[in-house]
């Protein structure tokens, strides 16, 4: 092998250096995403930036890499005009549209200098990431599916995702504390801004949906922040786990100018965690009026039928009187018609019976034996011993013969 045909890696490294530093002579617009980023002791930011290709069909490895740096002297105006303008701080994981210059170093290799970045790139980007995050959901059909779970009217064991440390946190504790009614809430700490923030709300989410049975609804709560502190809200993955969820949500997530892709799924959005806190005493108070009126209803109800019962049963009370009043005299009538015709029946059954009786005492009368002797029969008694043939009496015996006006006494003769 010819070995005497080489340069050395300085050579090599220079003339690279030399192809650079001509070809990329002016500053160029580059787009990358921010993959890391630090500010030394000395306040020299060093940013690492990455490019993962398309995203939407890709599996997020990043396809090139490159260090970055903002010299102290320029990192106000750059970094600062950039946050004002966008709202959004520079942190890992937005996507950024960097003017720089393409610096190459014989030791240190590649390095881009930033000298300004475009803010109106970066919020183009959220935009267009959040408006596909809205369509995909849309046409997955699961846009409404959190509304349509519907609230409750009773919302009182409450799921809140949230940082334990967060103001908004005890703004919202702080305000149901005002509160006449008991709520249950339970905490599920989670990281609300970063990079993290996305993977951890998911993460307490699915915890709760292991425990549905145990809440009414899910808050999802932050106080106010930057673009960037809030972006996580608009990721698909996030809005598609609270468009499906089984619990109706409520989000609090404190955006003051815009609505996240998570509050347009969710059944109910409010601006802060206070406003949240406000709507469930609200709640309460609604639920708690809307008893009170039932239950006034339902007394008039009451006192409406009671008064209905007595008015028919004075109605009734009364018909019973003048019906019994009526039968009462009718039966009366009746009594005294039976009365007389029984008085009447009576006088012609005595009168017959005192005819059927002197009839029979005339008949009697007639058969006695006084009466039958007045006609000129007598009784012949011999002894003791009535005598009715003439077998029965012999000469010479004593017979007595009783007529109508006395007894005769006489001897026998054959």
């Amino acid at each position: 092998m010819e070995t005497s045909n080489h340069i050395s890696l300085v050579e090599l490294q220079s003339s690279i250096r030399k192809v650079i530093s001509e070809r990329f002579a002016a500053p160029i617009w580059v787009s990358a995403e921010v993959a890391d980023i630090k500010v030394n002791g000395s306040g020299h930011c060093y940013l690492e930036l990455v490019d993962k290709g398309d995203t939407d069909g890709g599996n997020g490895v990043p396809k090139a890499q490159a260090r970055a740096v903002i010299w102290r002297s320029n990192v106000g105006r750059v970094i600062g005009r950039f946050e004002a303008e966008s709202g959004q701080r520079i942190e890992a994981g937005i996507k950024v549209l960097l003017c720089v210059v393409v610096n190459y170093h014989e030791l240190y290799g590649l390095s881009l200098q930033i000298i300004d970045i475009d803010p109106t790139y970066t919020l183009g980007e959220m935009e267009r990431r959040k408006q596909e995050a809205i369509a995909r959901l849309k046409g997955e059909g699961v846009w409404d599916m959190n509304r349509e779970v519907g609230l409750p009217a009773l919302v009182q064991r409450v799921a809140v995702i949230s940082s334990s440390n967060a103001a908004g946190y005890r703004d919202f504790r702080n305000e149901l504390a005002k509160s006449d009614y008991a709520f249950s809430l339970t905490l599920f700490d989670s990281v609300m801004q970063g990079a993290a923030s996305e993977e951890s709300v998911i993460a307490s989410l699915e915890q709760i949906a292991c425990r549905q049975e145990d809440f009414d609804a899910v808050v999802i709560i932050r106080g106010g922040g930057s673009v960037s502190d809030l972006n996580c809200f608009n990721s698909y993955r996030l809005a598609n786990h609270v468009a499906q969820f089984p619990l109706p949500v409520i989000t609090g997530i404190g955006h003051d100018k815009d609505t996240s892709v998570t509050d347009m799924v969710a059944c109910l959005a409010l601006k802060t965690p206070t406003a949240v806190a406000v709507w469930l005493n609200d709640r309460m108070l609604q639920l708690d009026g809307a008893l009170d009126y039932a239950a006034l209803q339902l007394h008039e109800l009451l006192t409406a039928t009671m008064r209905r019962h007595e008015i028919e049963l004075e109605r009734a009370s009364n018909r019973l009187a003048a019906l019994s009043q009526s039968i009462i005299a009718e039966q009366g009538i009746r009594l005294r018609t039976l009365a007389s015709t029984l008085r009447d029946s009576a006088v012609r059954a005595l009168e017959s019976e005192r005819r059927r009786i002197d009839a029979l005492g005339e008949l009697t009368e007639s058969r006695s034996p006084v009466h039958i002797m007045r006609l000129g029969f007598a009784i012949a008694r011999i002894g003791s011993r009535t005598v009715t043939s003439t077998t029965q009496a012999h000469a010479g015996e004593t017979m007595s013969v009783e007529v109508a006006d006395g007894t005769i006494t006489t001897i026998v003769k054959n």
